[in-house]
């Protein structure tokens, strides 16, 4: 006797569910009908890893496992809102006010973590002192003020999560006080603390791996770092390597240990946007390093193999490009995470695509969106977040 698809047994529709390791087609599998829908629970637990999407827009993201853009809708109020840190599914939202929010796109889960003038350098905070609103002690020990879009724009560098904000041990991590200090927050602390006083580096990314959080230097130095004592120990390398880069990532590919350089180019552009002249920026290649632990020096290597990089903004990750329809090998996949303006007066673009590290060549994401499109006067600069609906 013939069984209608919507009058299965839950135990079925829960077992053929317990196959899909895509979240975009758990989705789809859980809206074939009402039963299906009301069998299945909102958030699956058995998902491995998912490859991450690509927020270009607040309203647009890529899934690059198939090659779509889909709709989304960020709560971002303004383009004065920065992006600095996207791990395990939660962004990192600042805007000009001392609020740091996590927010889930997939969830619309919005979480706090303790302010900007929670910062234990922050001496005070005051909206009614107009464009000197923070007091701001520096390494050397010497007082100044920074107004609203100062603190949004340059006072954190980039934030890291341990694990899903909504985990009792979760851990977050900030590169802080212009590139200098190192501070963490756990779950329920309502001010920061920095991990030590006397170490001061221009630390340029972070990573957590088994427990620990590693930053890395423009220098190449190390900084293991727990939270849990806390104590911070500073590794320098045994033989010392010029890095050719600009910009600096750290990921861990299992248990070793990758230093991703990425070098970028200055060009005049005239006549842009408001026929403002202006320098601009843009990727033009990138080399990846590996720790050698028993050497103690960083090792240059000409390919990942089949392995395949997410860099930015984003906490960087590492995925085996061959679990992963879509997913290239011996890539790096990046976005844009230069400051919107620097020292020199030059310009960020929307510049994201993927490089090709044995060929040397950059292919474009969407071909559609040009890459030298400007972001100074559009939303935050396009983020990488892992899909997590927990």
């Amino acid at each position: 006797m013939e069984v209608s698809w919507t009058d299965l047994p839950p135990e079925i529709i829960e077992t053929i569910s317990q196959k899909l390791t895509i979240y975009s087609d758990y989705l789809r599998f859980r809206s074939v009908c009402r039963t299906w829908f009301s069998s299945l629970p909102k958030t699956p637990l058995h998902l491995p890893p998912q490859l991450p999407w690509l927020i270009f827009s607040q309203q647009s993201f890529l899934d690059i496992s198939t090659n779509k853009t889909h709709l989304i809708n960020l709560p971002l109020s303004s383009h004065r809102t920065r992006i600095c840190g996207s791990s395990h599914g939660f962004l990192v939202i600042l805007d000009e006010t001392p609020q740091i929010r996590l927010f889930n796109p997939v969830t619309n889960v919005t979480l706090f973590l303790p302010p900007l003038h929670a910062f234990p350098n922050v001496v005070s905070f005051d909206y009614s002192n107009v464009g000197r609103e923070y007091l701001v002690r520096n390494p050397n020990g010497d007082l100044g003020f920074f107004n609203l879009r100062q603190m949004c724009n340059y006072f954190v560098r980039k934030i890291v999560l341990s694990s899903s904000p909504k985990n009792d041990d979760f851990v977050a991590f900030a590169i802080v006080d212009g590139f200098n200090n190192l501070a963490f927050c756990k779950k329920g602390y309502d001010s920061w603390v920095f991990v030590s006083d006397e170490i001061f580096q221009f630390w340029e990314d972070v990573v957590y791996h088994n427990g620990l959080f590693y930053a890395v230097s423009k220098g190449g130095i190390i900084a293991v770092c727990d939270v849990d004592v806390p104590r911070v120990s500073v590794i320098e390398m045994s033989v010392p390597v010029e890095f050719s880069g600009d910009i600096f990532y750290v990921v861990f590919s299992g248990e070793e240990m990758l230093l991703v350089t990425r070098v970028l180019e200055q060009e005049f552009s005239d006549g842009g946007i408001e026929s403002h002249d202006m320098f601009v920026y843009k990727t033009v290649g990138f080399e990846v390093f590996k720790m050698d632990w028993n050497a103690m020096a960083w090792k240059k290597i000409e390919t990942l193999g089949d392995r395949a990089l997410f860099v930015g903004g984003n906490s960087s990750q590492c995925f085996s490009a061959g679990d992963f329809v879509g997913c290239c090998a011996d890539c790096i996949y990046f976005t844009d995470d230069y400051s919107e303006s620097n020292h020199d007066d030059a310009y960020g673009k929307h510049d994201f695509g993927m490089f090709r590290l044995l060929d040397q060549i950059i292919d474009p994401l969407l071909p559609s969106y040009p890459r030298n499109s400007y972001s100074w006067l559009g939303w935050p600069l396009p983020i990488w977040v892992s899909p997590n609906p927990c």
